[in-house]
């Protein structure tokens, strides 16, 4: 049987996220998943200190998970239509995808507990299993379930935001700066100068709270999957030329909420980052609405690639298609690359880059150069990356 076709822009926006991923995540290995995710500045923060913390918050933080939630969704649909190819019916291609979403759950829980406790292979291996039903279901159905859960998930965002105006109210300045500033230093020791022991526990600790947190983000992945669904569907994401006006529309609009919101979030983590103790309600309401504005940019990120299609630039598809089709693999690497090079139990370049977060800059680039020489050069013998093979192995289906 042919192989279904694959889509060289997917996998380039599919290699654009995963590096975006990593832009963000690697702050992580050395300050943990507290309030202040990029740490406390030192007093001796160079200009490039602070651009760094800056630029990535202002144009990677909550960008590009909403696109790897989105081609989650997008991924489903052109599967579970490659399954209905080789199976006899849609409950046959139901039955394929929960075996798949199982393993990728176990996958999750043991990346969590053992590697990292920014997990989100969880999450998407938990709520992936609401939207098995919609496999062979109407266009129409699955614009229904868009549509409702997507007024779910703006209504708790609006619940967020008026919380987040008085979660401070009562709060001493200083006891909240002295806490967050206490939280980000304690895991930095833990992850940083800790034992295997000691780092095993706050990655224990860090992964269960991630993991509640992870609750009140399923209504956003929800949609993020729906509207990936949609997308093939529709034919915006495999025919990205024949809804050229549609993507102008959305980069257009993507740029102008997302740039001068997320400019206002950077200046937010810059100024709390600078000094705990200027930590408020307003930075919070912020924070409560990075999923809406953050979003907004990262539409305008897809809209981008997908009108740079047109083109057809054979850079990327040499360079970042690669790393997108075999984006688990690359996934789950970079959290083995991570604690090799900045965890105490590995390099331990955790303790220097906290003093210049400068230093992480040419960490991620060695980082994704390394990705993507492995990438092209395992696929140059290969249909699949390891990981991805072995989840095909056992799922039933053959390499794709």
């Amino acid at each position: 049987m042919q192989a279904p076709v694959r889509h060289a822009h997917i996998d380039v926006l599919r290699g654009v996220a995963v590096f975006g991923i990593l832009v963000v995540n690697i702050w992580s290995f050395a300050w943990g998943f507290g309030s202040l995710r990029y740490g406390v500045l030192p007093d001796a923060a160079t200009l490039a200190d602070r651009a760094t913390v800056f630029g990535i918050a202002f144009l990677a933080e909550q960008k590009f998970y909403p696109i790897f939630a989105f081609l989650f969704g997008a991924s489903f649909a052109l599967q579970t239509a490659s399954f209905r190819s080789r199976l006899p019916d849609w409950s046959s291609v139901r039955g394929r995808y929960r075996r798949r979403l199982a393993a990728l759950l176990l996958l999750g829980i043991m990346h969590g507990t053992l590697v990292w406790a920014g997990d989100i292979l969880t999450i998407y291996g938990s709520v992936g299993f609401l939207i098995v039903g919609l496999a062979g279901a109407r266009r129409s159905s699955v614009g229904i379930h868009l549509w409702n859960w997507s007024v779910v998930w703006l209504v708790l965002i609006a619940c967020n935001a008026a919380m987040a105006l008085t979660a401070y109210a009562d709060s001493d300045p200083y006891t909240l700066g002295a806490r967050l500033a206490g939280e980000a230093r304690s895991a930095h020791v833990a992850y940083a100068y800790g034992s295997l022991g000691q780092h095993f526990i706050q990655r224990l600790i860090d992964y269960l709270a991630v993991s509640m947190n992870s609750l009140f983000m399923v209504p956003h992945v929800l949609v993020l999957f729906l509207l990936g669904i949609f997308a093939v569907r529709a034919g915006w994401l495999t025919e990205p030329l024949r809804h050229a006006d549609l993507w102008r529309r959305v980069r257009a609009s993507g740029y102008a909420v997302g740039i001068p919101f997320n400019l206002l979030w950077a200046w937010v983590v810059l100024t709390e980052t600078a000094n705990p103790f200027n930590a408020d309600a307003f930075g919070l309401t912020v924070y409560s609405l990075l999923p809406l504005g953050g979003s907004f940019l990262a539409a305008a990120y897809v809209a981008s690639i997908m009108l740079a299609a047109a083109g057809r630039p054979a850079w990327p598809q040499r360079w970042l298609a690669p790393v997108g089709r075999m984006a688990l693999t690359s996934y789950l690497t970079q959290s083995v690359i991570g604690v090799v090079l900045l965890q105490g139990i590995g390099l331990g370049w955790a303790r220097h880059v906290a003093a210049a977060p400068a230093l992480l800059l040419p960490v991620l680039a060695l980082i994704m150069l390394c990705q993507v020489l492995f990438s092209r050069w395992w696929l140059s013998g290969h249909a699949q990356g390891p990981v991805e093979s072995m989840m095909s192995r056992y799922v039933g289906r053959g390499p794709s």
